[in-house]
């Protein structure tokens, strides 16, 4: 389950709304603001497509393929197995920055795997970032232990987060940290991340706020938590999942699963997201992942889109077979973001009003 075919969006179509913020030159996301009570229709985020699917070629011809699928923007990943590697970061992302913009677009986001300032040349590819003019990078969020009392783990991360924003006021950056939902993750929810770094400042420090894994986290509780991080929302992830019991799982074993999917096959509420996204002016980026599985004729097995390491990942398609897959996604989210334009919002579900119409 879970495996799609590419349709054939209109390129005209997919470009239509996004790539008016690159051509605009619109500034990456600061602080979202709470008081706007109408959306701004002509202004939209960067729909940035994350460099992790481009690790099976080299960044040349990545950056076309990104064009050519009517992405605006690409997040270069800066971590081992990527383009860019931590240890080549003074040399090897201003070479690649330099491509991407002058095939016109934006790199508005690092992806790193900065998790507090001890991590492996953490001041390194800060300094690069601000020599180059880019001040948000995605960070890596810690773990919970449940053998040990929650508060403890708390407080010991909010004097990491400290530690993090002072690295940043110091060369202007801004850590997103990402909102995975795994298990043992803190931040999945949201809520968990915000409530340790509210007394910090938000032009240093915020979320990467994940739709689709806050979703599978708390269902629709992303209505209360995406307003509660107010300032802090720096950028946001996007894709879908659904929930599937898997039958062959250990006895004993919880059976139920998040298998992401293509975008609109899911749980995902996009139209409502994008619409509040919409009413606070929000401006970017939307870092796009591909992490669903696709049917391609002549594989025996359906094809990864996460894929793995550069240098390692042999791309199991035609290259145009490919790129049909990311213009699917990029008409998706075009269309739906139209969509949340004029459509009423959809009423919050109600255990009352469902045993009232029983």
């Amino acid at each position: 389950m879970g495996i799609v075919d590419p349709v054939k969006p209109s390129r005209r179509e997919a470009f239509a709304l996004f790539a008016s913020a690159a051509s605009a030159g619109i500034a990456v996301a600061g602080r979202a603001q709470l008081t706007q009570p109408t959306p701004r229709p002509r202004e939209t985020p960067n729909l940035a497509l994350v460099s992790r699917h481009l690790q099976w070629t080299n960044a040349e011809n990545g950056i076309r393929i990104a064009k050519g699928a009517g992405f605006p923007a690409i997040l270069w990943t800066v971590r081992r197995g990527a383009h860019v590697e931590p240890a080549m970061v003074r040399t090897e992302l201003p070479r690649i920055v330099k491509l991407t913009r002058d095939a016109g677009l934006a790199t508005p986001m690092l992806i790193t795997g900065i998790g507090d300032v001890t991590s492996d040349g953490a001041e390194v590819v800060l300094a690069t970032m601000q020599s180059l003019g880019i001040n948000l990078y995605r960070a890596a969020a810690p773990q919970y232990r449940y053998d040990v009392p929650i508060q403890p783990q708390f407080d010991a991360f909010r004097r990491k987060l400290a530690a993090v924003a002072r690295m940043n006021e110091k060369y202007g950056t801004t850590a997103a940290f990402h909102t995975h939902a795994y298990a043992d993750t803190i931040g999945g929810s949201a809520w968990d991340a915000w409530m340790l770094m509210q007394d910090l400042d938000p032009r240093y420090i915020g979320l990467n706020y994940d739709i689709g894994h806050v979703t599978a986290k708390g269902g629709a509780g992303w209505r209360e938590s995406i307003r509660a991080v107010g300032p802090y929302l720096h950028s946001c992830s996007i894709k879908d999942f659904y929930w599937e019991k898997e039958t062959d799982v250990p006895a004993g074993q919880w059976p139920w699963r998040t298998r992401l999917v293509a975008p609109g096959d899911g749980m995902v509420n996009f139209r409502d997201f994008f619409r509040y996204l919409q009413t606070i002016g929000f401006k970017g980026p939307l870092e796009t992942y591909f992490e669903y599985s696709v049917s391609v004729p002549g594989l025996s097995k359906p094809f990864d889109m996460l894929g793995t390491d550069y240098g390692k990942w042999t791309l199991a398609m035609p290259e145009d077979r490919f790129v049909s897959f990311l213009k699917r996604d990029v008409a998706f989210y075009d269309q739906v973001w139209r969509e949340a334009m004029t459509t009423p919002p959809a009423p919050p579900f109600s255990v009352k009003a469902r045993e009232a119409s029983a």
